[in-house]
This record gives C-alpha cells, structure tokens and sequence, in this order.
C-alpha cells in the first residue's frame, strides 16, 4: 500500500501515532516536526522526497547538514527523527524498507553536564523572595526557586504543575513526566514553606478572579499565556533576573543547571544512584551515571588545588 503522496501527511500521520502510541511529550513532538519537514525540503530539491528518499540520499543529507555547520547532536536527532519515520512508514506498508536503519550516526559528543555550586545556589535562593513586581510577584519566585532545587524537576515540570497536587501541605509531590511516566520526589521545609505563602497569595487572586467571572486556573503558577501556565520562556527569563541580582553571571545560570545542581549536591552528599535515578525520572541508569563524572572531576580538581604534593 502507496503512503500519502503529501510529505506533509506522512510527517502528521507519524507525529499522530508517537503522541497515541508512545505519549511522546509536546516539546518532543515539536522537535521531530520541524527535523523531517527540514530533511523532507531536502529531499524535494533533490528529486525523490520523503517517500521516495533512498540510503544514499539519506547518508548525502547528514553530509549537508555536517557541512551547513549543525552540531553532532544535531545531526544525531535528525538521524533518529528519520528512522523512526521510515520504521513507521515501513510498518504501515508505505515503504518496503527503513532506509534509514544501517545507517551509523555522529553520535554524541561526551560532555559533563555544567552545575552550580551550593554557595551559587544559596545565593539564588535568597535572592528570588526579593525579585518581582509585586509581593505576589516575590511570592512566587522564590516557590518556583525552592521547588525547582528542592525537586530536580524539568522546567516543563515545575511550570505545568497541577495546583491540585499540592494541597493540603504534602511532604511528597507527584509529578507527571516524560511519556506521561509518574514519580514521587520529596519536598524540603523550605521548599513548603515557600509552596504555602505562594498558594496563600495565588489563592487570593483567584477568589478575585472568580468573583469577576473569570475560571479558576488548574495550575500552580497561572498566567495568561496560551497554555494557561507560566511558560519555560518566562521562567528562562526570570532566573536570569534572579541570577543577576544574587550578583551571579547570567550565563551561568539556566533552569537545567539548577535540576544538575541537585543532582549533583546529592550524590556529593552520600546519595544512592539509583535513588537520584527515580527523583529524576531518567528511564535509563546510563543518564544519571554521567553525575559521577561530574563528582570524580570535582574531587580531582580539590586535589589539585588543595594537597601539598600537587602544588610543588
């Protein structure tokens, strides 16, 4: 059975079935739309298009994309975006095989995730309850602050979270992941104590809110963007302002590194791998062991810098 003769519609029917069938998140959804319909251009100049691309055009792609200055793990996702294409195509009957299979990618470059300090972090957190417009504002920032380090959570996480979920002072918080996949992480004093001066005040403009008509919001952090919570691009930029004044360089400071932070302050403070696994929600052990070269270059480093022998 011929696939659509649309590129389009084989990009859709593909996005449709990995948000059925494998509960892929938005955010990944996004990224493998605008790769194939990048390689499914590429194709149409060069002749066969998407459903006609063969190895060898797929292989000449990878070489363009290398040569258009696009990094190794770039070009690995796009690889990835493809196979997962044509292994869809080839299941449906559209294609007769996965050109893209054999294919061995550039791989990964092997760097160490970059973190913050816990003298970097203290300095954050002091200085968020100082940072907004409004006591509100202030409020606010300094939840989303002691709730990103407390947690570990993905910045997706923690702006989405359902304000149903944190009711009645919990000790534990239930956060719903990538893949739809569930975790418990617990939360410090200070990160419920923030929670509840935050939900004091949100709960208050919500009252308001409804007095005039207007719907209750389900999330935690509310606002009026078109997912109905603050967005990873507000919180991107706010971190940036809190970075500032905790008088901390602001290219050092992204929601990412504060969730390496926590990992990374755990496991230098005596804790289980495969504990830091789950709090994380990594599905994979192989993810959350690249922490322990983190803590091996830190160590190495304070021997460097601090034993006699070293400094002769």
């Amino acid at each position: 059975m011929a696939g659509p003769s649309d590129p389009d519609l084989w990009i859709s029917a593909f996005l449709e079935a990995q948000a059925a069938e494998s509960g892929a998140a938005r955010n990944t959804l996004l990224a493998y739309g605008r790769d194939l319909k990048d390689a499914a251009r590429w194709f149409e100049r060069r002749g066969p298009g998407l459903a006609g691309a063969s190895r060898s055009d797929i292989e000449d792609y990878l070489v363009f994309c290398d040569a258009e200055g696009l990094s190794r793990a770039t070009r690995a996702r796009r690889l990835s975006a493809l196979r997962q294409l044509y292994r869809f195509a080839f299941e449906e009957g559209w294609r007769e095989e996965n050109p893209a299979i054999q294919i061995r990618g550039p791989g990964r470059a092997k760097t160490l995730p970059k973190t913050l300090s816990m003298a970097e972090v203290e300095a954050l957190l002091s200085a968020a309850p100082a940072q907004g417009r409004s006591p509100a504002d202030r409020l606010r920032n300094a939840c989303l602050m002691e709730l990103l380090y407390a947690t570990g959570m993905r910045v997706s996480e923690l702006v989405s979270l359902p304000v149903a979920a944190t009711r009645g002072d919990p000790q534990m918080l239930l956060i719903s992941g990538k893949g739809g996949k569930e975790r418990m992480v617990p939360l410090s004093e200070p990160a419920r104590e923030a929670l509840q001066n935050w939900l004091a005040a949100r709960d208050a403009a919500e009252a308001e809110a409804r007095a005039k008509g207007l719907t209750e919001s389900r999330y935690l952090f509310p606002s009026h963007s078109s997912e109905g919570h603050l967005t990873r691009h507000r919180f991107y930029a706010l971190i940036k302002e809190i970075a500032k004044a905790a008088g901390i360089p602001t290219d050092r400071v992204t929601p990412h590194r504060l969730r390496h932070a926590f990992a990374t302050h755990l496991l230098e403070n005596g804790a289980d791998l495969r504990a830091i696994q789950a709090l994380l929600g990594h599905a994979d052990l192989a993810t959350t062991e690249i922490y322990t070269h983190v803590l091996e270059a830190r160590l190495r480093e304070l021997v460097e810098t601090h034993h006699p022998l070293a400094r002769k």
